[in-house]
């Protein structure tokens, strides 16, 4: 996959600001004073579902062809994803499904079904979901949204943009990986603008498929056991992102749910925003790695803030000062 060019970004920039604004991006003073250098967090849980992934699926939405339409469509998620399709949907008057695998985190859940989406529960993990959902998509007829699409990397791209022009002179960005699009948007602004900018790729250390695959320039299937960082639950890599990501990123940190949990907490005594786990996870390993950052500017991406209350609450209690 050729990755979306500056102008093709800047154009569906005017799809997407339609429905939301601009997120911001921060440079909190606290979080420089930890790490030792200039840090920013792009907050992509200002959205309107609180995460990155609406941004795709307005733009895909807006390009789904009316005969698609009319079949409605389905998707397989964790939780951000799915809210994405489920929103969009009833923005486009779009029949959704979404399928989750069993044990997926009852507020996304909520979140999906309060949208309007018909919320199924199938699998052990997304994989299984993602397989489900394919075979009904076959069965009802369904037009299937994938988790991996040229058209989602330019939508969410356009939050990697806003980053870039507000921090031009940023030199090392550090972005969460699910299936990829957020990242490969990112490398893909990076180019579009000309930036120098280092491209960090950051995985769970309990869910490391990319990360072994990054090494192997293959796709690797690795079980997922994080317990924290749902959004970076993934067994099996995308073999479009992942050709994608071995050729822009520069390296992929891993990190485990106790380094997530305290910058989850970090997150919010510095800022008083909420991180699920993959939108701390950059901070997490922005501190991993503050040895080789002194006196560069880095930004994160705070992915997501779409975290159930109950763990939220217990991570804040268990990384309390």
């Amino acid at each position: 996959m050729n990755l979306p060019s500056l102008q093709e970004i800047e154009a569906a920039t005017k799809v997407v600001y339609r429905h939301m604004l601009p997120t911001p991006q921060y440079r909190w003073p606290l979080l420089c004073e930890q790490v030792g250098t200039e840090v920013w967090l792009k907050h992509e849980n200002h959205t309107p579902i609180g995460a990155f992934k609406i941004r795709g699926g307005l733009l895909y939405f807006e390009h789904l062809p009316p005969a698609e339409r009319r079949k409605g469509v389905i998707s397989a998620t964790r939780g951000n994803h799915g809210q994405s399709i489920a929103l969009c949907a009833r923005n486009y008057g779009v029949p959704a499904t979404i399928v989750v695998p069993h044990g997926n985190s009852a507020e996304k859940n909520a979140a999906m079904r309060a949208f309007g989406a018909r919320l199924i529960e199938h699998g052990r993990d997304f994989q299984e979901a993602k397989e489900h959902a394919e075979r009904l998509a076959q069965e009802e007829g369904l037009h299937m949204v994938p988790s991996f699409d040229r058209r989602l990397v330019t939508g969410v791209a356009i939050g990697s943009l806003e980053l870039f022009l507000a921090v031009p002179d940023v030199q090392t960005v550090y972005v969460p990986i699910g299936l990829g699009s957020g990242i490969c948007g990112a490398a893909a602004v990076r180019n579009a603008v000309g930036s120098k900018a280092e491209i960090v790729g950051v995985v769970s250390a309990h869910a490391p498929a990319y990360a072994d695959s990054f090494r192997s320039g293959k796709c690797e299937e690795r079980e997922s056991k994080t317990a924290l960082a749902d959004g970076m639950a993934v067994r099996r890599p995308d073999a479009e992102a992942l050709e994608i990501i071995c050729r822009e990123v520069e390296r992929i940190v891993e990190v485990t749910d106790e380094e997530v949990g305290s910058a989850i907490a970090t997150v919010f005594e510095c800022t008083h925003n909420c991180a699920e786990g993959a939108g701390a996870a950059p901070l997490a390993a922005i501190r991993k790695e503050r040895h080789r950052l002194a006196g560069r500017k880095v930004a994160g991406v705070l992915s997501g803030g779409n975290i159930d209350r109950s763990l939220f609450a217990a991570t804040l209690a268990r990384h309390g000062s």
